[in-house]
């Protein structure tokens, strides 16, 4: 199916993981000084998992999940950068190309500020889009629930597809 040059997609993208021990602590494809990381089949980054499948949604292509069991060992401690340029390429393949990210990452600790620039130029890198196209935001959850308990990191996404250009 051809898109129409108003053909505009919107996506958002969830996932939460279990903080652990003996784990790293990999968000938006760096690794974050923690005492605790994200338990998973993959590294775990909360923040990428979410922003696949973002894309994925919006480029009407299912989830994260179907194109990367966690069943399957060819996944098992893959870098989830692989898995995002991987979710890059078919949303190409099926004539998108993002337009601007929005994330949030929810925390209680440690404070990510400082790691964001690199976070965004990371994923600008990725998304071969603009840093200025990417937004992220750290939050903490006041103390309530698992997040809030620092039994887990938890992250939001949403990003807006538009038709890619012929190439």
């Amino acid at each position: 199916m051809k898109n129409s040059p108003n053909d505009l997609r919107i996506g958002f993208g969830y996932d939460i993981h279990r903080l652990v021990e003996d784990r790293p602590l990999c968000l938006g494809g760096m690794m974050i000084p923690h005492t605790k990381g994200c338990q998973g089949h993959s590294d775990a980054d909360v923040l990428i998992h979410a922003i696949c499948d973002a894309l994925l949604g919006a480029a009407g292509l299912r989830d994260i999940g179907f194109h990367f069991p966690d069943t399957s060992p060819e996944y098992k401690g893959i870098d989830s950068t692989i898995l995002l340029r991987n979710v890059m390429q078919l949303v190409y393949d099926n004539g998108f190309q993002p337009v601007n990210l929005d994330t949030t990452i929810v925390l209680e600790r440690p404070k990510l500020s400082s790691h964001i620039p690199v976070m965004k130029k990371i994923l600008a890198g990725i998304l071969k889009t603009d840093e200025a196209a990417i937004s992220i935001k750290a939050k903490t959850n006041e103390g309530l629930g698992p997040v809030g308990n620092e039994e887990a990191v938890a992250a939001y996404a949403i990003v807006l597809l538009h038709p890619s250009s012929p190439l």
